[in-house]
C-alpha cells in the first residue's frame, strides 16, 4: 500500500473522529443547555458594569474621534495623550448634560401630567357612571340588573383584598423591596459602567489592534481580511441605524410635543416622552406609543383622545415618508419583510432590546449571506445568475463585483 492511499486513509479517520466529536459535542451541549443557560446568566450579571461600559463608550467613540481632531489642531502643541484625555472627558460631560438637561426639562411636566391623571380618574369614573344611570333610567329593569351587577362586583373586591391582598401583604412587600434593589442595582452598573467606558474610549485604539492581531494570527491573511472588513460593514450599519433611530425620535418627540400643547392638551408631555421613546422601536414603535398614550388621554379628555390619535397618524406619516428616510435613508437595504422579520425574531428573543438592534444586525447576517452567495456563485460559474436576478428584481442596483 503506497504513500497516498495512507494518506487518504488517515483523513478520511480523521475526519471520522472529528465528525463524531463533533457529535458528541453537540450531544453535550443539548444534555446541559440548561446549566449553560444559568451559567451564562449568572456571568452576564457580574459582567454587566462592562456591557453598559461598552454600550456607553460605543455611543460616544464617534463624538470622541470629533473632538480630538478638533482639540488637536485647537491645541497643536498638546501631546497625543493629552487631546485624547480631554476629548474623553469633555464627550462625557457633553453627554451627562444632554442627559441632565433633558430629565429636567420633561420630568417635572411628566410627573405633573401623571399626578393630573390620578386626580382626574376618580371624576371620569363617576361621569361615567352617571351617564349610565342617565341611560339606564328609563330600563328599570336594566337599572336594577346594573345595581345588582355594581354590589356583586364591590363585593368581589372586597373579598379579594380581605382574601387575597392581605395575607399576601408580606410577599407583595418583599417583592418591592427586589424591585427596588434592582433598581439600586442598575443605577450601581450604571454608575460603574460609566466609569468603564472611559476606559473603553481611552484605549479603543490598542483594543482594535489587538483584535486585528488575534485574527490575522487565527485566520489566513486574505480571510482575516474578509472579517475585518465585515465587522466594519456592522460597525457602520449600527452605528449609522442607531444614531439616526435616536435623532429621528427626538425629532418626532419635539414634533409630538409641539403638536399637543397647541391642540391644548394638558398631557403634552407625557404622551410626547412616550412617543418619542418608542419611535426608536422601527414599525411597531408608532403602535406601541400611541396606544398607552391614547389611553391615559382617555381617562383625562376623551375628545382629546381622538385628536391625538388623528394627530399621531399625520406625525407618522411625516416622520415614514420624510423624516425617517432623510436621516436614515436606506441604511439597512432590508425589504420591509426582512425588517418585520428581524423585529419579531430578535424581539421575541431579547424583548425590547431584541427589536431595537434587530433591524440592524439582521442586515449584517443578510450581508454575510449575499457575500457568500455571490463567491459561490462565482466559484461555481454561475454568476451570470446573480446578475440575472439582479435585473428582474433590482434593475436600479448596481451589478455585483466578481
Amino acid at each position: 500500500m503506497n504513500d497516498p492511499e495512507n494518506r487518504r486513509y488517515l483523513k478520511l479517520g480523521l475526519t471520522g473522529a472529528a465528525v463524531l466529536a463533533a457529535g458528541a459535542a453537540c450531544y453535550l451541549l443539548l444534555l446541559h443547555l440548561g446549566d449553560l443557560s444559568v451559567w451564562f446568566g449568572v456571568v452576564l450579571t457580574i459582567l454587566m458594569p462592562f456591557v453598559y461600559g461598552a454600550v456607553i463608550a460605543y455611543i460616544l467613540a464617534p463624538l470622541c474621534g470629533r473632538l480630538e481632531k478638533l482639540l488637536g489642531r485647537c491645541l497643536p502643541g498638546a501631546g497625543a495623550g493629552l487631546v485624547s484625555s480631554l476629548a474623553i472627558v469633555l464627550s462625557l460631560l457633553l453627554a451627562l448634560a444632554v442627559v441632565f438637561v433633558l430629565v429636567m426639562l420633561v420630568f417635572p411636566q411628566v410627573w405633573a401630567s401623571l399626578v393630573r391623571i390620578a386626580d382626574a380618574i376618580p371624576g371620569q369614573l363617576a361621569a361615567a357612571n352617571a351617564f349610565l344611570h342617565d341611560i339606564l333610567r328609563d330600563q328599570p329593569e336594566l337599572q336594577t340588573y346594573w345595581d345588582t351587577v355594581s354590589a356583586q362586583a364591590s363585593g368581589d373586591i372586597i373579598n379579594w383584598l380581605k382574601n387575597e391582598v392581605l395575607p399576601n401583604v408580606g410577599a407583595v412587600v418583599g417583592t418591592l423591596g427586589t424591585q427596588l434593589m434592582g433598581f439600586f442595582g442598575v443605577i450601581k452598573n450604571l454608575f460603574l459602567g460609566i466609569l468603564i467606558s472611559i476606559y473603553f474610549l481611552a484605549s479603543r485604539r490598542q483594543f482594535a489592534a489587538q483584535a486585528r492581531l488575534v485574527l490575522n494570527g487565527i485566520f489566513p491573511a486574505r480571510r482575516a481580511a474578509l472579517i475585518e472588513e465585515e465587522a466594519h460593514y456592522a460597525d457602520r450599519m449600527f452605528n449609522g441605524f442607531l444614531m439616526g433611530k435616536l435623532v429621528d425620535s427626538a425629532i418626532i418627540g419635539a414634533l409630538c410635543f409641539a403638536g399637543t400643547a397647541l391642540m391644548g392638551i394638558r398631557s403634552a408631555a407625557l404622551v410626547s416622552v412616550i412617543v418619542g421613546v418608542t419611535n426608536i422601536i422601527p414599525f411597531f414603535g408608532p403602535f406601541l406609543g400611541a396606544i398607552p398614550s391614547a389611553l391615559l388621554l382617555l381617562l383625562e379628555n376623551p375628545m382629546h383622545c381622538l385628536y391625538f390619535l388623528v394627530f399621531v397618524v399625520i406625525l407618522q406619516q411625516l416622520d415614514g415618508n420624510v423624516i425617517g428616510p432623510k436621516i436614515l435613508g436606506d441604511s439597512t437595504g432590508l425589504s420591509s419583510f426582512w425588517v418585520l422579520f428581524s423585529i419579531l425574531l430578535f424581539g421575541g428573543l431579547w424583548g425590547i432590546p431584541g427589536m431595537i438592534v434587530g433591524v440592524p444586525l439582521f442586515a449584517v447576517i443578510y450581508d454575510i449571506v449575499r457575500k457568500l452567495t455571490r463567491q459561490g456563485l462565482a466559484r461555481h460559474g454561475s454568476a451570470e445568475m446573480l446578475d440575472s436576478y439582479n435585473e428582474q428584481f433590482h434593475p436600479a442596483a448596481p451589478k455585483e463585483k466578481q
